[in-house]
């Protein structure tokens, strides 16, 4: 039921002509979230004049916010799936979600897929101190709407919406849009080298088990993990030694095959 011990953030380069090495190390207590990190991870390749152009991340590791950020910061493009809607009106067929919703953001007005408008506009904060809009409509709109069932499932009080502001909100639903396309995913997949990574550090490095009491004295062993990977990554690579394939699982290998 909670995190004990310590988690380990690693960054690596992924051009396909190049050796793949690690350019940072991050240790922090395990309970901390992993979206947190970010941005203290690009401050720390900035500083190393190691920052990527475009950065290959987790779900874990994305927002909104942090799209932005990362690109107006660092120039960093931060490439990673964005969470989907998880409202249960997207869930069901018919279902009226946000993205049915038209949001005119210079009148500060919401309008339904009805066509009725909302009633207020409140910029506030959520649980997480992020900067949000709450948006209520009104009651007696809702309550004689005959698409009710479809929107709220409040017995008397109407339909309401929490958005980001404007910006992060439009690049929210434009990543989720992108994320969807062939393209977008095929980026993404170079981001299978980092699980290959982990399973090195782990299996080869005993990269799981800390060695050491203490946050400082298992980074400074997450670090010298990381230098004893790279000089492996160098050896190889003037070696000739090709990137290894990243492995399928044995239930992907029963799929049947196209025939020709």
């Amino acid at each position: 039921m909670s995190w004990t011990g310590y988690k380990v953030h690693l960054t690596e380069t992924c051009d396909e002509q190049q050796a793949h090495l690690i350019t940072h190390v991050m240790t922090t207590p395990a309970h901390q979230s992993d979206v947190d990190q970010t941005e203290p991870i690009h401050a720390a390749l900035k500083a190393k004049e190691l920052l990527p152009s475009e950065h290959i991340v987790d779900a874990g590791y994305v927002d909104s916010s942090l799209v932005l950020t990362s690109r107006q910061h660092y120039g960093v493009e931060l490439v990673g799936p964005m969470r989907p809607n998880g409202s249960w009106q997207a869930k069901i067929a018919g279902g009226y979600s946000l993205d049915q919703f038209t949001i005119n953001w210079k009148t500060k007005r919401v309008t339904c897929p009805q066509g009725k408008k909302s009633k207020s506009w409140t910029p506030t904060q959520d649980a997480w101190g992020n900067a949000v809009v709450y948006i209520k409509f009104s009651r007696t709109d809702c309550r004689l709407c005959p698409c009710r069932p479809s929107c709220t499932r409040r017995k008397t009080e109407p339909r309401s919406l929490t958005i980001r502001p404007q910006a992060e909100h439009q690049a929210l639903e434009s990543y989720r849009q992108q994320q969807q396309t062939a393209d977008w995913k095929t980026r993404y997949n170079r981001r299978a080298g980092i699980e290959g990574t982990l399973s090195q550090g782990v299996n080869a490095f005993g990269l799981r088990r800390s060695r050491y009491m203490s946050l400082a004295k298992t980074h400074l062993q997450h670090v010298l993990t990381g230098a004893a990977m790279n000089v492996v990554r160098i050896v190889a690579w003037l070696q000739g030694q090709p990137h290894a394939k990243t492995q399928g699982s044995w239930f992907a290998a029963l799929a049947p095959t196209k025939s020709g």
